[in-house]
């Protein structure tokens, strides 16, 4: 059904804080009074039961500055941005005061904090018009060859069937349409860190994501990995290296707050495979997109059960919680110095890569025998990008509670041996006196 035109509506931004491929493009016209929300949640800054906040300040900053970018980016297109430190059922609330929306366009979320905000908000505007879409997937569920309910436990089954077909859609055109601006007696100013009650951050030197928030800086990186320095063509040889910024696509921040486009990465290989070359590498990044996918479509056929210490298995282990074990492994002084070494990569970067997320949670739940939850939400804390699915489920997967049909445990000595062979990861992070 056409939506009328002359409405007020307003593009609630969430995990979808971009201007290209977008699907509210095609939900908003011409003659239509038009603006954008972000709502930073309370929640967020506060402290979990582990001690450390929801959201770290290095996730903080990286959202402040693609907030920042998006905000300049939809100006461009005559649409105002607000943003607000409120939940968003109160800003509504506020808003609808000065401006009485008909229409919210949003993008799909299942998981609960995120249901639990829409509820309150479909309460509160019963007559509201809600568009959502499915912008954070490569391959919407609608377009996946099971339903949800029967979508397969192991990845390899999902994505056989994915690639016979690969049902990507095209990329949401932006409009050249420009609209009116429309002006609310709220303040537009995206807050520092430091107004959100963290301590100033600085880049360290040996991180392996230097890189800034926002679509202007993805659609930039994306550019320059696949078409000017082409590593696209030996990702599947690099991708379980540990040190610099060109051992791995590094997309993965900016896809995790959606900032950039997964569909754009596809469209983007696929052109490069037809005018360049095709290989393993640049399938093995379409793979590595099928994998994102997969855990996606795990959360929405299994919900709240991915946050259960059984895991989506609802298998039953006796898992501790042994304090200085976590604090420890927190602080890189475990009995591992891999362990050690990608702790404190995460600690003081906020990333860490994917061959050291494997090491560092296997150890945590397979020989420490913790609470899987508690590294998960550490995870969630610190990490760049921090994605609810990827991240909870792979803790499901390494716990022995998710889709590892042979739920797997590190060898961390052999893994250091085989990918740190030389000790040039380890000598990078370690203290020099704990350095072999």
């Amino acid at each position: 059904m056409l939506v009328e035109k002359g409405s007020k509506k307003i593009i609630w931004f969430r995990n979808n804080l971009r201007t290209h491929d977008a699907s509210f493009w095609n939900h908003i016209h011409e003659n239509d009074e038009v603006i954008a929300v972000f709502c930073l949640e309370p929640e967020w800054f506060k402290k979990t039961p582990f001690g450390w906040k929801k959201m770290e300040v290095f996730r903080a900053q990286f959202l402040m500055e693609t907030l920042a970018d998006l905000k300049h980016n939809l100006a461009k297109s005559g649409i105002s941005f607000y943003c607000f430190e409120e939940t968003a059922s109160k800003v509504f609330q506020q808003l609808y005061s000065y401006f009485p929306f008909t229409t919210i366009l949003t993008q799909n979320e299942w998981t609960s904090e995120e249901k639990a905000l829409e509820f309150q908000i479909k309460e509160q505007f019963p007559e509201v018009r809600w568009i959502s879409f499915y912008d954070q997937f490569l391959i919407e569920p609608g377009n996946v060859p099971f339903s949800i309910e029967q979508f397969p436990d192991v990845f390899t089954v999902y994505r056989k069937k994915a690639e016979q077909r690969w049902a990507v859609n095209e990329l949401v055109a932006k409009p050249n349409t420009q609209f009116s601006s429309v002006e609310l007696p709220f303040s537009t100013k995206i807050p520092s860190v430091e107004d959100l009650g963290y301590d100033t951050v600085s880049v360290d030197e040996r991180s392996a994501f230097p890189c800034k928030g926002g679509e202007t800086q993805a659609l930039h990186h994306l550019k320059k990995y696949i078409w000017e320095h082409q590593q696209i063509l030996t990702y599947k040889q690099t991708r379980n290296e540990l040190v610099g910024i060109q051992y791995s696509t590094k997309l993965s921040p900016w896809l995790a707050n959606g900032s950039l486009s997964p569909k754009m990465i596809y469209h983007e290989i696929r052109q490069f495979e037809a005018k360049v070359l095709e290989n393993d590498s640049t399938y093995w990044v379409l793979f590595e997109l099928l994998w994102r996918d997969f855990f996606k479509c795990v959360s929405l056929k299994y919900g709240n059960q991915l946050f259960h210490v059984n895991g989506i298995l609802n298998r039953t282990y006796r898992w501790k919680s042994d304090d200085k074990a976590i604090q420890d492994w927190i602080h890189g002084k475990t009995k591992y110095d891999f362990v050690n070494a990608n702790m404190l990569e995460l600690k003081y970067t906020g990333w860490m890569s994917n061959r050291g997320r494997q090491n560092v949670a296997s150890y945590f739940a397979k020989e420490m025998e913790c609470d899987w939850r508690i590294g998960a939400s550490y995870f969630e804390a610190l990490l760049l990008d921090y994605d609810v699915h990827s991240n909870y489920g792979n803790w499901n997967y390494l716990a022995g509670v998710g889709n590892d049909p042979r739920d797997r445990k590190f060898n961390i000595e052999l893994q250091a041996k085989n990918y740190d062979g030389f000790h040039v990861y380890r000598n990078l992070w370690l203290p020099k006196k704990n350095a072999k």
